[in-house]
């Protein structure tokens, strides 16, 4: 379980099944099938791509069930301060969806599949 201290107040943040379950509604707009749902692939992207409406987003279902729970408005003005390190908040929140059993195997495989990508435009670009 993720803790983060907002304006002195500690919210927890699961990465579980419920989580899953929730990301996973989801939809893609641009997808052809609605057969499989893949919210949570799309998540996680946008976590291991730095987008920080995602992590709002992300941080959100996390908390969700949770009690205290946390705003989306409250985890905006959280990535808005200045005194917040969002680079070590992104490194934790990837850190906790690599551990937890719901989201480990997605996220193994979501970061090899990047870095795969990374070393294809390296390539293109040394060309």
């Amino acid at each position: 379980m993720m803790e983060l201290t907002i304006n002195g107040q500690v919210y927890q943040f699961n990465f579980g099944m419920g989580f899953l379950r929730e990301a996973n509604k989801i939809k893609n707009p641009n997808a052809k099938t609605t057969d499989k749902n893949y919210g949570s692939r799309f998540l996680i992207s946008g976590v291991i791509d730095g987008d920080p409406e995602t992590l709002v987003d992300v941080l959100d279902l996390a908390n969700k069930g949770q009690e205290p729970r946390v705003t989306k408005a409250a985890l905006d003005a959280y990535i808005d301060d200045p005194e917040t390190n969002i680079d070590q908040l992104f490194e934790d929140t990837l850190d906790f969806l690599r551990k937890a059993n719901a989201t480990r195997k997605l996220v193994t495989k979501m970061e090899e599949a990047f870095a795969k990508l990374q070393e294809i435009n390296q390539k293109i670009a040394e060309q």
